[in-house]
């Protein structure tokens, strides 16, 4: 089955499951009731989103140079720097460090890159056991399957759901409450922690002129993840520059009342290299994994280079009418929702994913909640008319739109058919359209006659 095929199939079963839509509903309804009291710590939310979006302007416009300054500055400390070209230059280093330090545990906080380089399941391949600690990715590791929310796993279970699941695959008792669950998911995983021989995190932030990268969780598992383990390797994407130090005094708010509703998320941590001589905490060495991936598409493009700011806060899949009715999963795609559906015709190829561009109402309204200001639903039309200029619509669909646009630029053969043929042969060329909705009717009278009734 063709890309475009799943996505199509899945996405009409969940928009129908009204149990899915009520959880949700629910869950993104709290997002909202919360974000307007985070939003209540800025004086001027409008400047702070502008200068948060120059920021990102500047560091994307001086990539090279930023990712070259951050290198040097935290290689001085000790720490490795590997840059990866694909997801499979990451997975080797990632391996190759694994066999050198006789991995057999692997502890990993959430991280949205390490499951788009599909980190997990090359990990399990070579016999080493990789454990999610966060607890929404806990809890889709053990229902094998992946993240539904950049920033939520989970959002799609109840509480009911990951009672029933825990009591499936850990053996608790049924009908857990929320305490009692996460108490059960602490319990396995300082085991786990205190075992791992490498710990795997991402990074919210690499901070250039200090040579860093900034995390930021509510649970503290990226902490143990980076600190308990003797070896620590950061996979992060290469767009996640900022250029100072200030900049995390403006991004870190930002982040955690876009993705959450936060003023500050609990766990806010800097890392700028492995255990120091004079140090007492943290891991012996430390790797620094700078992916690209396809980002360099997106950076040569300089219509669409401006999806490289995105922090990753998952406001516009909280905002966006078509994610809440078919679910992170019927994307099919690492990154879901307006920003998935922006970026991963670049990252993965224009033909195989550019159905996603048109996996929106073009609303706007992920525009408007974007945290650095994308024009999402405008990237998304460029995506669309890209894929036009690449040859990537179909001959039928080309032959279509040539003949809709001779008709449209002569009266007299738009004037030839009255409404009842214009009706049968749109809704012919167009089938696909009334799959969904309802079927195209044109008025019977031509706009000339309508306009000589009312104006003789």
């Amino acid at each position: 089955m063709s890309n475009v095929s799943s996505f199509m199939a899945k996405s009409t079963i969940r928009a129908a499951d009204l149990d899915h839509r009520k959880k949700i509903n629910f869950n993104i309804g709290r997002y909202n009731a919360a974000v307007p009291q985070g939003k209540q710590q800025f004086a001027n939310l409008a400047m702070a989103r502008e200068r948060a979006k120059n920021a990102k302007w500047r560091a994307i416009e001086n990539l090279d140079s930023y990712l070259e300054e951050f290198e040097k500055k935290i290689t001085e400390r000790g720490a490795a720097v590997l840059w990866a070209e694909t997801a499979e230059d990451a997975l080797e280093e990632i391996g190759r460090i694994c066999r050198e330090k006789n991995c057999k545990t692997l502890v990993k906080s959430k991280s949205m890159v390490t499951e788009e380089i599909h980190l997990n399941k090359y990990l399990e391949q070579n016999g080493i056991e990789s454990v999610e600690t966060d607890l929404g990715e806990y809890i889709q590791q053990l229902d094998n399957e992946p993240p539904y929310h950049i920033v939520t796993p989970a959002m799609h279970k109840s509480k009911e759901d990951v009672a029933r699941l825990f009591a499936d695959k850990l053996g608790v008792p049924g009908g857990l409450s929320p305490e009692e669950l996460t108490l059960v998911a602490r319990e396995k995983l300082r085991e786990k922690y205190r075992h791992a021989e490498v710990g795997v995190t991402g990074a919210n932030f690499i901070i250039a002129d200090v040579g860093a990268v900034a995390v930021t969780e509510n649970e503290g598992n990226a902490r143990l993840s980076c600190s308990m383990p003797k070896t620590h390797i950061v996979v992060v994407g290469i767009e996640k520059v900022i250029p100072t130090m200030q900049d995390l005094a403006l991004f870190w708010p930002l982040l955690s009342t876009y993705g959450t509703g936060q003023r500050v998320t609990v766990y806010n941590t800097i890392v700028s290299g492995p255990r120091q001589s004079h140090e007492t905490d943290g891991p012996q060495e430390m790797y620094v994994i700078l992916l690209d991936n396809g980002r360099t598409n997106l950076l040569a493009n300089t219509a669409a280079r401006q999806a490289l700011y995105c922090i990753r806060c998952g406001a516009c899949l909280n905002a966006c009418p078509v994610y809440k009715n078919i679910g992170g999963h019927s994307y099919e795609t690492t990154y879901s929702g307006p920003i998935g559906s922006v970026i991963t015709p670049h990252l993965k190829g224009v033909g195989e994913y550019k159905h996603l561009s048109y996996a929106s109402s073009l609303c706007g309204n992920c525009t408007e909640v974007c945290a650095v200001k994308i024009n999402l639903h405008e990237l998304l039309l460029e995506n669309r008319h890209e894929a036009v200029v690449k040859g990537n619509s179909s001959l039928a669909e080309r032959l279509a739109w040539k003949a809709w646009k001779q008709a449209s630029l002569n009266r007299g053969l738009m004037n030839a058919a009255n409404g009842n043929i214009k009706s049968k042969v749109v809704n012919l060329v167009f089938k696909g359209w009334a799959q969904h909705r309802d079927k195209l009717n044109f008025s019977q009278k031509t706009f000339n006659q309508l306009w000589k009734e009312r104006q003789g």
